[in-house]
Parts: structure tokens; C-alpha cells; sequence
């Protein structure tokens, strides 16, 4: 976020430097950055959760029911 941030860097070479495939992949994190929603870059690669709902979040009893 901060090479991204201090201009010094355009999306493709934030693309090379980090093994990012997709543009629209920094274009999220801005978003999420930009609206404070920064808990999202916690997550798991592939799956968002609404905050506080996330794989760390849940009890021991809501995991077993889960499978």
C-alpha cells in the first residue's frame, strides 16, 4: 500500500514487484484502504468476510457446525 501511496511506483510495477496478476486486485485495496475498512487485508486470499466475521472470529461450536 505504500509504494502504491508515495507515487513513486505505477500498478505495474507494484504488479511485478508483488506477483500481482490483476490491476483490479490494487484498485480493491485502495478502495478498502480508502474507506477504512483496512481488517479486510487480514483475510484469506479468495474469501472476504464481513468484519468480525472471519474464520478467527468464530467459536469452536460454530466451526464444528460449519462441515
Amino acid at each position: 500500500m505504500k509504494d502504491k501511496m508515495s507515487g513513486q511506483f505505477t500498478n505495474r510495477e507494484i504488479m511485478e514487484k508483488y506477483g500481482i496478476k490483476n490491476v483490479s486486485q490494487i484498485k480493491t485495496w485502495m478502495k478498502w484502504y480508502r474507506e477504512n475498512q483496512v481488517q479486510r487485508f487480514d483475510q484469506p486470499i479468495g474469501k472476504q468476510y464481513s468484519y468480525g466475521h472471519g474464520p478467527d472470529s468464530s467459536s469452536n461450536e460454530e466451526k464444528k457446525n460449519v462441515k
